[in-house]
């Protein structure tokens, strides 16, 4: 799986996208961006709620169970300099066409197996892999 990232029209703002897929990246006002898209840190919490919804739907699927509607509430605590995430949570409130008991047996399997979950949780290693510095700079004369 690969996403790209690149800035805008020499704008605070970027555009990620990944195949056909595509969203809009920036920062809020306050931080100088514009305020146009989600920022990296809601975009981890937002893989985390998507991963859980995705995979509710198909290991529901395995089960034969009906999903009629899943909802997913993530929330983090940012402290440190620099900003760390720290207590990672979220709620979830899945309907279906199954008992409360078969629905809840759902909802903590899919806790256990889910892929972003399941990665944060084990820790993983991120390396810079390529780097390239383009200078801009325009040189002036002196008369």
């Amino acid at each position: 799986m690969t996403v790209h990232v690149r800035s805008a029209h020499e704008g605070s703002f970027s555009v990620g996208w990944s195949g056909p897929h595509s969203l809009v990246i920036d920062r809020g006002a306050e931080d100088g961006g514009q305020g146009m898209g989600f920022n990296g840190g809601q975009l981890l919490l937002l893989a985390l709620g998507a991963c859980f919804a995705n995979d509710v739907f198909r290991e529901a699927a395995k089960r034969e169970l009906d999903v009629l509607g899943v909802r997913v509430v993530v929330e983090c605590d940012w402290d440190g300099d620099p900003p760390r995430a720290a207590n990672l949570r979220y709620s979830t409130r899945v309907e279906a066409e199954a008992g409360e008991d078969e629905i809840m047996e759902l909802i903590r399997h899919v806790d256990e197996i889910a892929e972003v979950h399941g990665t944060l949780r084990d820790g993983v290693t991120i390396e810079l892999a390529d780097a390239e510095a383009v200078s801009m700079q325009v040189e002036t004369s002196t008369l």
